[in-house]
């Protein structure tokens, strides 16, 4: 006979899952106790939050779901910001949790239990709240075939979070030898299809933009999905575009190309939001246009009566969600783009498109970028930061100013250089993510927080040392909580802002990383370029100018306009 947790730690080699995100607790147990003699690696940060963080940055970057794991009552606490993210993200996601059933006793209200009884709380309640879908399977079929629809449904049309509640015998009995109903083999029961537009919209959208005089893209977070960047490129050329991207959507398109306009938003390049502005023709491609990135819907920004606008996603909710769209594009963003170039007759030039975006492009830079002076100017930790990124570095950014900071100044050279908290946007993001990426890939990678963000995950500092992998963690010191301070109109206005200042030297060190105080930018760029060539992470602690306002700064025009209602 077979366990079940035994067929299910099988199902996930068979799956080809490389890495568990998690931490052990409950019923998890019964499935990490089959986890050594697999080919799939725990990786036990220090906490479920980090957890959820890499598995849904693992889901980000490979486009298969992360695999979080953990006991239910911290699964669904602890471990909400990861899957909050990847529903926001578009970043598959497979939650393998937990009750903590105790069986009979389940009605008497027993420590921890999670089911929803009487006396308990109820995990299938919360995870409903995030999860696209999620099961409680009560039989160890059920819990494989369930397993089986999480990976599927993880991936299928909008990417996502999906979840399993194991419990009881589901998770501790044995497989019966002829089950009915019967699993499946694991691949062919998760096999998906692409959606694709149909013909007919695909030619109203190529004619729209052969025809228009001031074409532009918009890029978002879907072209990330669905990797879809030379297909994205491919239009660009034929349709002769302009292209900005989305926070999110951010090195979608490489922003040193001769076509790149910058970043859209309330706290986006004004160049760019002018380019969109100035349009008469939009393709907005895996971009659902939330309110930061339409500066809160500004009356002179998009304006579907005068602009001809073109929508593709995969959800067919999305498009024309915001505004009202001419035309949907309705499938995955690689075969949406790809039908728009195979349309293309190659004869579109509209002479507007290159010029329009070198002069965008200037929006990347200001005199801060340059200043010397200490302590550091965050225009010019960020072009420092900047200046050691090549197409095989990755960023991760986290919330606050850090990441418009970065958003604004840090130049990206190729695409999938750049990742960002901008789903949910939650502070502690980068330090996790940083980790994933390392261990997914084998490219350099950079985290970026404040000195706030950080600290709330900096345990990841010693999780990248204990499996072996070398991120460089950038914080952006200004002791405070800098974005919130920043709203004060008087010093003490807001409770909570002010930190001591910590010493992340030694607590890097007491990691077994290696760590950096820094506050000339010669300095900066020396300490980043050694933790690049380093094979153990670095902490660079960077004193940071907290008088240079972000909001004041960085607010564009368009968010001005109606008030500038700041995040």
């Amino acid at each position: 006979m077979t366990t079940t947790a035994s067929a299910l730690v099988d199902t996930l080699e068979e799956l080809g899952v490389e890495y568990v995100f998690g931490y052990p607790g409950g019923r998890v147990i019964e499935l990490l106790e089959d986890l050594p003699d697999s080919a799939v690696t725990l990786v036990r940060p220090r906490d479920e939050r980090e957890a959820s963080v890499m598995a849904e940055m693992r889901g980000r970057l490979t486009g298969e779901p992360g695999v979080l794991t953990g006991q239910g009552p911290w699964i669904g606490s602890l471990g909400m910001i990861g899957q909050m993210e990847a529903r926001l993200s578009s970043s598959p996601m497979v939650v393998l949790t937990e009750a903590s059933e105790r069986g009979e006793y389940s009605t008497l209200a027993p420590y921890q239990q999670a089911r929803g009884d009487y006396g308990g709380f109820s995990l299938p309640s919360i995870l409903d709240g995030v999860s696209k879908e999620w099961w409680f399977p009560r039989t160890p079929i059920e819990t494989l075939r369930s397993t089986q629809l999480a990976f599927k449904h993880a991936v299928a049309g909008r990417p996502g979070p999906t979840a399993i509640i194991l419990d009881g015998g589901a998770i501790t009995d044995d497989i019966p030898d002829d089950p009915t109903p019967t699993a499946w083999d694991a691949r062919e029961q998760t096999r998906t299809w692409d959606a694709a537009p149909t013909a007919a919209n695909v030619a109203t959208a190529a004619e729209a933009l052969e025809d228009a005089d001031r074409p532009v893209i918009i890029s978002g977070n879907g072209v990330h999905a669905a990797q879809a960047y030379d297909e994205l490129a491919t239009v660009a050329d034929a349709y002769d575009c302009v292209v900005v991207t989305s926070y999110l959507g951010k090195s979608t398109y490489p922003e040193t190309d001769e076509r790149a306009g910058g970043v859209i938003g309330s706290f986006g390049h004004e160049g760019a939001n002018q380019i969109v502005s100035e349009a008469d023709t939009l393709l907005v491609a895996g971009c659902r246009l939330n309110p930061m990135d339409t500066n809160w819907q500004a009356p002179e920004f998009i304006r579907p009566e005068e602009q001809t606008i073109i929508h593709a996603d995969v959800d067919t909710r999305n498009a024309g969600w915001v505004y009202p769209a001419d035309v949907g594009l309705i499938g995955d963003a690689t075969k949406s783009l790809a039908a728009l170039a195979d349309a293309a007759s190659g004869s579109a030039s509209n002479g507007w498109a290159r010029e329009r975006a070198t002069k965008a492009r200037e929006w990347f830079d200001a005199p801060e970028s340059a200043d010397d002076s200490a302590p550091i100017k965050p225009q010019r930790a960020a072009k420092t930061i900047e200046s050691v990124v090549d197409e095989d570095t990755i960023v991760t950014a986290d919330s606050g100013n850090n990441r418009f900071w970065l958003l604004y100044y840090l130049q990206t050279p190729a695409v999938r250089t750049y990742f960002g908290s901008g789903g949910v946007g939650g502070m502690g993001w980068a330090n996790p993510a940083a980790v994933s990426a390392a261990l997914t890939t084998d490219k350099d990678v950079i985290a970026v927080a404040g000195d706030g963000g950080f600290s709330m995950t900096m345990n990841s500092v010693e999780t990248a040392v204990e499996y072996g992998v070398a991120p460089t963690f950038v914080v952006l010191n200004d002791t405070s909580l800098g974005m919130v301070r920043q709203m004060q109109h008087e010093d003490g206005d807001i409770a909570g802002v002010e930190f001591h200042d910590t010493d992340f030297v030694k607590i890097a060190e007491a990691f077994g990383a290696v760590g950096t105080r820094v506050t000339r930018p010669d300095e900066f760029v020396e300490a980043l370029e050694e933790g690049k060539a380093a094979d153990v992470p670095h902490v660079i602690d960077v004193r940071i100018d907290r008088e240079e306002k972000m909001a004041d700064t960085l607010a564009s025009s368009f968010y001005e306009s109606i008030g500038g209602l700041h995040e």
